[in-house]
């Protein structure tokens, strides 16, 4: 909302607070010397104490939550509370009985229901007035005109890829106008939460303002994985005797048939075929809860940190839509393991980030190099997972659908300097990035390099 319409209709307002929202209120409806003086230098607007603000957290500020797990489900309870009245949750996951010790909103009769329909349900019973729209499925099946509908949106996945996506897809939103200047209606926050044991994060993103979260990409280690050959022949860990059996064993027995990670049936063939090779092998370690830990890639939960991430996440989320206090500067590290510590510090922007930097990057090759050693390069410096590349003119490398790939795969055995000439641009589109985002590299032939 504009804020001169925020301020004329605060002035006129007479409607009575809510008795259930006191403490809302007793927030949002005096003025306070902490209001976010910072945003009206960005554009975005200050805090202006009064009713119409309060109604335009409630019937305005529609929020996206992106996943209904432990910390999801305790962002849900947190925004119902917090005066948030239109609320739209994604998961695509189903309730394992493993879940029940942590995310609140499930019970025991609810193992197997969706995640997102059952807390969407929880929720909207509990709090009476807020509506929770739930979507059981992959949060990259929708496009950029679904996520621009939301005024917030919150993260409480583990999943670095589909946070990666998300990121991309908030940063491509961002319009600028006749000026070059940043539109700032078209900036909507990405407020992104994770926890690990007793340790947690939370941030505040600003798409195009702030640093994005491909920025921070380089945090976060690479997925582990296994080299095949120690997996089907030399095991020496616990986490390779699940890996061969889930992997390699579960294609052979069943071929056709997809491993259910929720299936207790399936992961209970998984875990004995992985005890027998640890006792093979003579390797401790193997539990079914191990087991279930490898194949679905459970990070360990507590309960009371997704409690204090959530809140942390939320009450950013309140900041971010009423300008009622400083906004998060805009890293917040939680570590509780040996007592109560925080860090809170300013996560730059990364000049050579594949989302969010605004100048062409540039790629340095000898004119010699392989296009394929090209492709490996870029990958792991972008932390990519099928890059295609076009240069100004024509495709380079596709690698789907395949007839484009059977088109352009003699190229991987050509030199760059065969394929592209000196100072030309090549753009590159990846899996990790909504459709219309993608680097643009400005290929220099450097032919001192060996």
């Amino acid at each position: 909302m504009p804020l001169a319409k925020i301020r004329k209709t605060n002035m006129r307002s007479s409607r009575v607070p809510e008795e259930r929202d006191w403490d809302l209120h007793r927030l949002l409806l005096r003025g306070t010397p902490f209001g976010n003086e910072t945003n009206e230098a960005m554009g975005l607007g200050v805090f202006e104490p009064g009713m119409a603000t309060v109604e335009f957290v409630r019937d305005e500020a529609k929020v996206l939550v992106l996943g209904a797990g432990g910390l999801g489900c305790e962002i849900l309870k947190d925004l119902a509370f917090s005066g948030f009245k239109d609320i739209h949750v994604i998961d695509m996951d189903t309730i394992d009985i493993s879940n029940l010790n942590r995310q609140f909103l499930f019970r025991r009769v609810d193992v197997g229901q969706p995640k997102a329909l059952v807390a969407a349900k929880f929720v909207m019973e509990r709090v009476k007035g807020v509506k929770v729209t739930p979507h059981h499925c992959d949060l990259r099946t929708f496009d950029s005109s679904f996520y621009s509908q939301f005024r917030l949106v919150i993260s409480g996945l583990d999943n670095i890829d589909a946070r990666r996506f998300v990121n991309s897809v908030l940063v491509s939103l961002v319009e600028t106008d006749e000026d070059g200047d940043l539109d700032p209606s078209t900036i909507i926050p990405f407020i992104d939460g994770g926890t690990e044991g007793f340790k947690g994060q939370a941030r505040v993103i600003l798409p195009r303002l702030t640093s994005c979260f491909e920025c921070s990409l380089d945090s976060f280690p690479p997925p582990t994985s296994f080299p095949m050959c120690t997996i089907a022949e030399t095991p020496r860990q616990p986490a390779h005797c699940v890996a061969y059996a889930s992997v390699i064993l579960w294609e052979k027995e069943f071929p056709n048939v997809k491993m259910d990670t929720d299936s207790p049936d399936h992961m209970q063939w998984v875990y004995e075929k992985a005890l027998e090779r640890a006792e093979k092998y003579d390797i401790p370690g193997v539990t079914y809860a191990f087991t279930l830990g490898v194949v679905k890639n459970i990070i360990p939960a507590v309960a009371s940190t997704n409690a204090i991430i959530s809140a942390m996440c939320v009450n950013e989320a309140l900041k971010a839509m009423s300008y009622c206090s400083q906004t998060m500067h805009n890293y917040h590290m939680h570590m509780g393991a040996t007592g109560i510590y925080s860090h809170t510090f300013e996560y730059e922007k990364k000049p050579h980030c594949g989302v969010c930097a605004t100048d062409t990057q540039v790629l340095k090759v000898h004119p010699n190099t392989l296009l394929q050693d090209v492709i490996v390069q870029i990958t792991e410096a972008y932390r990519l997972k099928k890059p295609a590349l076009m240069s100004e003119s024509k495709s380079i490398f596709m690698p789907n659908p395949p007839a484009l790939y059977e088109a352009t795969k003699g190229n991987l055995e050509k030199a760059i300097g065969e394929l592209l000439q000196d100072g030309q641009h090549l753009t590159i589109t990846d899996p990790v990035f909504i459709g219309d985002v993608s680097l643009n590299l400005r290929i220099e032939l450097d032919t001192s390099e060996h």
